[in-house]
């Protein structure tokens, strides 16, 4: 039994201690778009006792009005004061599971969803661990504060300024995480101009995913603080690399990692390759899931280093399922396709269940590939059993709809009101006239 950091007397006792005020009860709706209640330090007991109530028909994808009262039920490990000085004084947070008021989960919470996915992992002895790779963009403000796609920037991959003009705004970021207990690996220019990487330790599965939306907060702040505007939009600037969060992936059982065997050639274990090959299968439907935006699949097509075809490898980048070179207790798989608009709550629980099915029913994936995918020809491609990426968001959706595992996983509940939004979503993008529309046609016909 894993102990808890704090209790409810502990975080009482910080609070009066480091003079507190406001305390930020946080969740997420189903598109993992970061929530709060504030409340002042003279409801901390409330909020600590589960007692904190919310309106769940104002969230996108909760519940209708008619049963629209939600509790929000702290989760103590969270406990973190923020470390940003406001002119109210300090503010500290906690990520928050959502329930009904019977006392029961409430079934449309993206961190249930993943709780029960880890909870069937421990059914079968696992734990998961997971380290993501969160790629942004620093861009302009405009004279009234509005975010922009305009950068002075002219940096690339893994240059240093005064070409990085992100620079310092990064290291801001990357002192304030470690403030807030991140262990931070990485931080770097990336491909594209004005985009950039910071990279923090793997973790078990439910931190890693508060982790990230910890994370990008904390990127949104800083480079508000810098008079500029972070995006986690997949491809933001025609013609530049998009924003991918590859995840590395790692089973453990009995303190070991299952992912390694030292007695095969390759190093990784017979766990490792049935866990791919769940995933093969059924990474088309899950693309809705890691992809979720009509601009997603602007960032997945060739020429970008983006996954666009289904395949695996030890070695090239080409591939969409990648075995980094380390072996023991760091062997990993990495999921190239992800990008950082997802709910990663929702992503790390269709990858893990997707896993898991291939551990339990001993899937076999195919061979793996070790030729550049991109240089291959379509014939070429086929011959090897090579299958596409859904090519866009209503593709990757009906891919979604065939597939009865992600409606198991998700539940009846967040799989309705996700299949209805991205269809609506879709649906505008194709009604509305673009810009491109205005340039290429307005004179010309």
């Amino acid at each position: 039994m894993v102990l808890s950091k704090y209790t409810k007397e502990d975080i009482i006792r910080i609070i009066r201690e480091n003079d507190v005020k406001f305390v930020r009860l946080q969740f997420t709706d189903i598109f993992g778009t970061l929530k709060n209640v504030a409340i002042t330090t003279s409801q901390v007991e409330k909020a600590l006792d589960n007692k904190c109530m919310f309106d769940g028909s104002s969230i996108e994808g909760f519940v209708r009005i008619e049963e629209s009262d939600m509790y929000l039920w702290p989760d103590l490990d969270t406990f973190v004061i923020l470390p940003w000085h406001t002119r109210h004084g300090k503010i500290a947070r906690l990520i928050c599971d959502v329930y009904k008021p019977d006392g029961t989960p409430f079934e449309g919470d993206p961190r249930y969803i993943l709780r029960k996915a880890i909870q069937d992992a421990a059914d079968m002895g696992y734990s998961f661990n997971v380290g993501p790779e969160c790629e942004f963009f620093l861009f302009n403000t405009d004279e009234y504060g509005h975010p922009t796609t305009i950068t002075h920037d002219t940096a690339g991959y893994f240059d240093m300024g005064p070409s990085d003009l992100g620079e310092s705004c990064r290291r801001d970021i990357c002192l304030t995480l470690e403030d807030m207990g991140f262990e931070i690996e990485a931080s770097h220019h990336e491909v594209a101009i004005a985009q950039h990487e910071i990279d923090f330790k793997y973790s078990e599965a439910l931190s890693a995913a508060d982790n990230i939306l910890t994370f990008k907060m904390v990127v949104k702040s800083a480079a508000d603080s810098h008079g500029l505007c972070a995006t986690f939009m997949p491809k933001p600037v025609y013609g530049q690399c998009g924003s991918g969060m590859h995840t590395n992936m790692s089973l453990f059982k009995d303190g070991k990692n299952a992912f390694y065997d030292p007695d095969s050639e390759s190093g990784l274990s017979e766990i490792a390759h049935q866990f791919i090959a769940g995933i093969c299968k059924h990474v088309k439907s899950i693309s809705a899931i890691t992809n979720p935006l009509v601009n997603s699949y602007k960032r997945l097509v060739p020429g970008y280093e983006a996954p666009c075809y289904i395949a695996w490898t030890t070695c090239n980048r080409s591939a969409l399922i990648r075995v980094p070179d380390t072996r023991g207790v760091g062997t990993r798989v990495e999921l190239r396709s992800p990008d950082p608009a997802c709910n990663p709550y929702l992503v790390f629980a269709v990858l893990l269940q997707a896993g898991l099915e291939g551990i339990r029913e001993g899937m076999t994936p195919p061979p793996p590939v070790s030729a550049n995918i991109y240089d291959m020809k379509e014939e070429d491609r086929k011959k090897l059993g090579i299958e596409n990426l859904p090519a866009d968001l209503i593709d990757a959706v009906e891919c979604m709809e065939a597939d009865p595992f992600i409606r198991e996983v998700l539940g009846d509940h967040v799989y309705t009101k996700y299949v209805e939004a991205k269809r609506q979503e879709w649906k505008e993008y194709t009604t509305r006239v673009s810009q491109w529309e205005i340039e290429r046609y307005l004179n010309k016909f």
